[in-house]
């Protein structure tokens, strides 16, 4: 939520902004070459202002797949903002993209003008769950 909320306060104020969960990125970053559609997403994606990644670490990704991730954080270094969301902390990142190399240079690149935030507590879902029912 605050990451959405996030990419809508850039939106007001005039950014071009782009959301995909890591699971749809990884994706679309496997299919950029022989599928139209997701060649013009990948690009788009990399040339916003502001790109959200959410839900990274949830779903496993190949070593191929984690070299295509770093690719494109990479380009967006200190040229595109970005926003993660993430239940992994930092030092599993190296499991996570099965390779400790890959994985420092990717975070050296992401936290280095990062700003790092922690939530904790209940879950908003869990603590509102009226908000969330399907109403048929």
């Amino acid at each position: 939520m605050v990451a959405v909320g996030l990419g809508l306060l850039a939106i007001d104020e005039g950014y071009t902004v782009a959301f995909e969960k890591m699971e749809s990125l990884v994706r679309i970053m496997d299919d950029a070459e022989v599928d139209r559609k997701a060649g013009f997403r990948l690009r788009y994606l990399r040339k916003c202002q502001l790109l959200i990644v959410d839900e990274i670490g949830y779903t496993p990704i190949t070593k191929a797949q984690a070299s295509r991730f770093f690719s494109l954080v990479s380009d967006a270094y200190e040229r595109q903002s970005l926003v993660f969301t993430t239940n992994k902390e930092i030092p599993d990142w190296a499991e996570m993209v099965q390779d400790p190399v890959l994985a420092t240079a990717l975070m050296d690149r992401i936290l280095h003008h990062a700003r790092c935030f922690s939530l904790r507590g209940e879950s908003y879902r869990l603590k509102h769950p009226e908000l969330y029912a399907h109403r048929d």
